[in-house]
């Protein structure tokens, strides 16, 4: 009988390349088996191959000369696999260590132990590469179980051979007498979870603190007894033995690489990072996990490496860094003809890996989720953020499933670390086999090289090449130049006045002043390339404004804000669009430019125009701020309240861009100011409600889930009418019994918890942080004022506004609404409200009162106001102010007859309430509708052109004399 025949292999099971390979080693095995003590194996063998998972048998030996290796010199490890179902079912992440914790037991010795270290990955690699060829689990899982793998062995390793050290040499303690741990930090492909079948593992030692060995009859330093232990770790897993070795273990990533020590601590990791990191040493911590040691002190460690890796700001200065990286990249492809190689050739994993990497360098310090180690889970957060196009990131996705699977399917023919494709023909069929083409390299080879051309036209759009970034025809650089290398000021404003720049002396000595003043002269190399780069750019673009030498004042202090966080000139300079919208803005509005220099993090959004100018509707707006705010750990009150001020910044600069360029009108700037703001509200309180309830508990009945708290917003806020600069005024309520308890762990009263949640509310909105406060908060506006309770019940409320308000306090009623909160509350209150306005007033009294606050208010406000020359839009005789008394007064004269007066907050829309319910003319309320628009369209121009609210005293007449008839019509003959 034929071996085909012992075998039982048919021609159209395999490729006829394959069949006499695995006809050998088929006899080989049974042979084995038969001649020793693995009869009963052999037995197992032979009824395999005649089970219904034949298939899988025949495409592991087929596909895996190395696999087969394995299982002849162990012939047992398959059998008891299949016995133990692990052929079939995944392994969850804990079990990797409890398993090889229990076969180390009861071993002694590190010769001992290497054995078993050795063992266990071999058989867990047989295991791990038949699942992966017969596609019993995803790339996915093949990973991490690689990593799970290795993982395991680092930390039971180190483990035993911590405890046998302390017996030899003493236990290590800090200086204060705290046991000390090595901490053993994985890079690349490990820390990411992504080990393929043959991968080397880049290791970091270091340790918390300095100190020496106690309980050792000689101590020994710290440093000392962790770079001995480190030998044993890595020779445990590096040296090869008659069973092999476990891991290749790379030390070169450490601080000063080969020539450096194998451990040092974490003070010394800390200033090694900060005094001489280099870039791609940043790259390498982006992968940074904490495997093995004490890990709580070695997640601390991280953590406090981030702002190393990740800066808090848009990180454009990494573009020169990427830039040059991506060129080795081009480059070593060329120089090491690497086409073949599937990780570092051209459209490769290394190029995939690559522009995840370059979006988590230049926005992860700002975007938390990219500061993910998963590459596919990068990849998904680019498609979700909008980063990249979804079907590129799909395309992506598939691309590198699809080489990872190569990859693994090169390394488990021979367990060799290697990515170059086959060039024997058998290797190419078993292969194409492996990759499910059944063995036609020609089809294989033809959806690798589709991948791969997706990948490369990827990787070719990041990171353009400088010299594409900065075509412009329009760009006379060398005058620039020459003018900045003499930089005197005869010449330099000879310069600018050729240029067309207005009060070309003036924006001379400005410049000048920029250039040789302290902060320049200091700053380092690099940095002043950067400035001197951006220069010439910049003022070509200012020559094409209206007015470049005021423009040019306003930019100065922005320049000077990044100076020495020069990634913002990178960012100008990388980004000619956003340098066009920067000096386009600062040339419309100096408010644009005094927000920009204060928050220079802004600049980033001007990189999309279409965002820029396009201001979202509320609900966007509202998911957009969800989305930040989920992607931050819910006890983080510091990132929380970074997140919220850069939503808030950032929208209303959208608004501010929209109305300086015209695209927005006046009524929708109010709409978008206030919406920002009540977006804004939710939020806060959503974040001061939890952190109230996760220490004390909800002051709800059980089974109750309402808040029973409101917030209402008077003013501009409930008129909707809100301003670039107007603060919140705010009343907080609830309608809880002050004497329920909250069901907490520390529980108090409702009354106590409200008030809290109140001043908590008030501290989330008013404290300055980096990026500034959220808004002024004004609360006097409530019961009795600054005297009153911070949060009153409602009930209380409701007998203040009935029994004790003053006339001005039901005036203020009239703008007020619910902005945030309970949605049952806020109907009792507008059903409050109502009943408010509604009281039968007597007239005379009524307008008294009313004329009598307008004159106090004017008398205080005015004063010192030339009223002969200038017109305060908002208190001037005549202005807004004027027609709001107004409406208040009607609002407070006629809803008790007029109910439906009472159903709006905003000026506009009451008046027209007021025409429609016959109390107006038409033709009047039209003209206090036109009045009151120019003077906010007016208020909100001055606004961004940081000018006080005041006109001369001839604009606006007809509007003005309107409003006095008016008044004088409703307040005066009354």
């Amino acid at each position: 009988m034929t071996t085909a025949d012992k075998l039982g292999l048919r021609t159209d099971e395999l490729p006829a390349a394959l069949l006499a390979g695995v006809e050998q080693r088929w006899q080989g095995l049974l042979e084995h088996c038969d001649s020793g003590q693995f009869r009963e194996q052999g037995e197992w063998y032979s009824r395999f191959i005649g089970s219904p998972r034949r298939g899988e048998l025949l495409q592991a030996f087929a596909c895996s000369p190395a696999l087969f290796e394995i299982c002849a010199r162990h012939p047992d490890w398959l059998p008891s696999l299949e016995a133990n179902g692990l052929l079939e079912n995944s392994i969850a992440p804990h079990s990797w260590r409890e398993e090889l914790r229990a076969a180390c037991v009861n071993c002694a010795t590190a010769e001992e132990l290497a054995q078993i270290l050795r063992q266990f990955r071999n058989r867990h690699w047989l295991r791990i590469v038949w699942r992966d060829l017969n596609r019993l689990a995803e790339m996915e899982e093949t990973v991490a179980d690689l990593s799970n793998l290795a993982e395991a062995c680092v930390d039971v390793a180190l483990d035993f051979l911590h405890r046998q050290l302390c017996e030899e040499r003493g236990e290590p303690q800090s200086k204060a007498g705290h046991p000390q741990q090595l901490v053993v930090i994985a890079m690349g492909k490990l820390g990411a979870g992504e080990l393929n079948l043959s991968s080397d593992i880049d290791l970091i030692f270091t340790y918390p603190e300095p100190g020496n060995t106690v309980g050792a009859a000689r101590s020994v330093d710290n440093q000392e007894f962790f770079i001995r232990l480190g030998q044993r770790l890595i020779k445990a897993l590096d040296t090869r033995t008659a069973d092999g070795f476990v891991f290749r273990v790379d030390m070169r990533l450490r601080p000063y690489g080969q020539s450096g020590p194998l451990v040092i601590s974490f003070d010394a990791l800390e200033e090694y990072y900060q005094d001489q990191g280099r870039d791609w040493e940043r790259y390498a911590l982006i992968k940074a996990r904490c495997i093995a040691g004490d890990r709580v002190a070695g997640e601390q460690l991280l953590d406090q490496l981030r702002p190393f890796v990740y800066r808090r700001y848009l990180d454009f200065s990494a573009i020169e860094s990427l830039r040059e990286m991506k060129a080795m990249i081009q480059r070593e492809v060329l120089r090491r003809q690497l086409q073949d190689n599937i990780k570092l050739g051209a459209g490769g994993i290394r190029e995939i890996e690559f522009i995840a990497q370059c979006f988590q360098l230049i926005r992860g310090g700002r975007e938390p989720a990219l500061q993910a180690l998963e590459l596919q889970t990068i990849l998904g957060e680019l498609a979700r953020q909008q980063y990249l196009p979804g079907e590129v990131v799909a395309e992506l996705h598939d691309a590198y499933r699809f080489l990872r699977n190569t990859e693994h399917g090169i390394q488990a023919a021979r367990d060799q670390q290697t990515q170059q494709l086959p060039s024997e023909d058998d290797e190419r069929c078993a292969l194409a086999l492996a990759m499910g083409f059944d063995g036609d390299w020609a089809a294989f080879e033809s959806e690798l090289s589709a991948h791969r051309s997706r990948v490369s036209r990827c990787f070719a759009n990041v990171i353009a090449p400088a010299e594409t970034e900065h075509e412009n025809p329009r760009l006379s650089h060398d005058r620039w130049r020459t003018m900045l290398d003499d930089l005197q000021l005869d010449s330099v404003r000879e310069t600018l006045e050729e240029a067309g720049f207005d009060a070309a002396e003036e924006a001379a000595r400005l410049l000048v002043a920029l250039l040789k003043g302290a902060s320049v002269q200091r700053m380092q190399g690099r940095g002043r390339d950067r400035l001197y780069a951006l220069l010439p750019l910049l003022l070509e673009d200012l020559g094409g404004v209206s007015a470049p030498t005021a423009t040019l004042l306003r930019l100065i202090p922005l320049i000077e804000a990044v100076l020495r966080r020069t990634a913002y000139l990178v960012l100008l300079i990388e980004n000619p669009g956003a340098r066009g919208r920067l000096v386009e803005l600062c040339d419309a509005s100096p408010w644009i430019a005094r927000q920009l220099a204060g928050h220079p993090v802004l600049l980033d959004e001007l990189l999309d125009a279409r965002s820029l100018y396009s201001v979202p509707e509320q609900s966007a707006m509202e998911s957009e701020l969800r989305q930040q705010l989920l992607r931050i750990e819910s006890d983080d009150l510091e990132a929380q309240m970074e997140a919220l001020r850069y939503f808030r910044l950032a929208h209303v600069l959208r608004v501010a861009a929209s109305e300086a360029t015209d695209s927005l009108p006046l009524m929708k700037v109010s709409d978008y100011l206030t919406a920002i703001a009540e977006v804004v509200l939710a939020a806060v309180l959503d974040i001061a409600w939890q952190n109230l309830v996760d220490k004390h508990g909800s002051p709800a009945p059980a089974g109750d889930d309402r808040r029973h708290f409101l917030v209402l917003g008077y003013g501009k806020l409930g008129g909707i009418e809100l301003s670039y600069g107007s603060d919140l005024d705010l009343v907080f309520l609830h309608d809880l019994p002050a004497n329920a308890m909250t069901d907490g762990a520390r529980p108090v009263d409702a009354g106590s918890f409200f008030t809290r949640l109140g001043q908590r509310i008030i501290h989330i909105l008013t404290a300055t942080t980096r990026l500034g406060d959220l808004y002024e908060v004004d609360m006097r506006l409530r019961p009795s004022g600054n005297s009153g309770l911070l949060v009153s019940s409602f009930t209380a409320f409701s007998e203040y506004q009935h029994k004790q308000a003053w006339t001005w306090e039901h005036q203020a009623l009239v703008r007020v609404r619910a902005v945030a909160g309970d949605d049952v509350l806020a109907k009792k209150f507008a059903k409050l409200r109502q009943q408010i306005l509604c009281i039968p007033r007597a007239q005379d009294e009524l307008v008294s009162e009313v004329i009598a606050m307008r004159q106090k208010m004017r008398d205080h406000l005015l004063s010192g106001v030339n009223k002969s020359a200038e017109f305060d839009l908002k208190q001037g005789e005549g202005g807004i102010v004027d027609i709001e008394f107004m409406v208040q007064y009607a609002v407070l004269a006629w809803s008790h007859q007029h109910p439906p007066l009472t159903h709006y907050t905003d000026n506009i829309r009451i008046l027209e309430s007021l025409n429609n319910n016959g109390l107006i003319s038409s033709a009047d309320t039209q003209a206090l509708i036109d009045a009151y628009k120019a003077f906010r369209s007016q208020a909100h121009r001055l606004s961004l052109q940081e000018q006080k609210g005041r006109i001369a005293i001839t604009a606006l007449g007809a509007e003005r004399k309107n409003v006095s008839r008016l008044w004088q019509q409703l307040m005066l003959s009354t």
